[in-house]
């Protein structure tokens, strides 16, 4: 005969699994924001590096900025980029040969430096350079604004180098100059930002502010690249977040920056 007590009733079990169940819903956002933490720590850290060799190539080249785009002449040294894009559906060893094959793989021989831990799934390389550190030329308004050499950078702490783009694409990553509209789209990870690093080596993580932002981050590229860019959706005046990328990428504005505050809009 089994003695009193030493069993859980019914009741009692029941107890035990809702505390457990409330320890874990309360533990699990905990555990899920670390997570997401490390890998932005691991992301700043691949920016910088990619900045480092960015310098270092400037050092060996009389200070000549490295090709910032990605298609250029594909696997054509008369051409050749910081990394190739190869194309879409492109295999996982073409795309590796990409980095292999690109100008600052010397410098920065780690594979993994080119991905954020939390990139696109099958893409090797979610990193880009801005088109005004001698990348793409043509961008309306902004053909002046282009660098060819470290020494036309105005202020090295400011300047953004490097962004996580979120996949790569072909040439560079674009912002416009003299308007308040997005271009290329930007990425929103580690908590609804993404992560840059600048000409002096240096990286940050930029939160955004402003809910447009999201909404074009969040987009699918496809209905962006497909007609979303070009509508009143991708013209964001008074948006933080835009001016002060556009700022960082170019060093000053193209435009006189619209400021809203309180529902109200004005010209700074």
């Amino acid at each position: 005969m089994r003695e009193s007590g030493k069993a859980f009733t019914l009741i009692e079990l029941l107890v035990v699994i809702a505390v457990i169940a409330v320890l874990m819903a309360i533990l699990m956002p905990a555990l899920s924001r670390a997570r997401e933490q490390g890998k932005r720590v691991a992301c700043l850290s691949n920016v910088k590096q990619l900045a480092l060799a960015w310098n270092l190539y400037a050092d060996d080249y009389d200070g000549r900025i490295v090709n910032g785009n990605t298609s250029l002449g594909t696997f054509n040294r008369d051409k050749a980029c910081w990394v190739y894009w190869s194309g879409v559906n492109t295999p996982e060893r073409d795309l590796f040969k990409g980095i292999v094959d690109g100008l600052l793989y010397r410098y920065g021989s780690n594979v993994r430096l080119y991905k954020c831990p939390t990139g696109v799934r099958g893409e090797v390389v979610t990193y880009a350079i801005p088109d005004a550190m001698n990348g793409y030329y043509a961008i309306p308004g902004a053909e002046d604004q282009i660098k060819r050499l470290r020494s036309q950078i105005r202020n090295l702490s400011e300047q953004i180098v490097f962004l996580d783009e979120g996949r790569l694409s072909p040439s560079s990553w674009t912002v416009y100059y003299d308007r308040e509209q997005w271009w290329d789209q930007i990425t929103a990870r580690h908590g609804d930002g993404t992560n840059f690093s600048f000409v002096d080596g240096h990286g940050e993580y930029w939160k955004w502010k402003d809910p447009r932002t999201l909404e074009v981050a969040r987009m699918d590229i496809d209905e962006w690249q497909n007609g979303a860019r070009l509508s009143s959706m991708a013209a964001s005046a008074g948006n933080e977040d835009l001016q002060r990328i556009q700022v960082a990428v170019f060093g000053q504005f193209g435009y006189r920056p619209v400021h809203c505050a309180g529902g109200v809009c004005t010209l700074r």
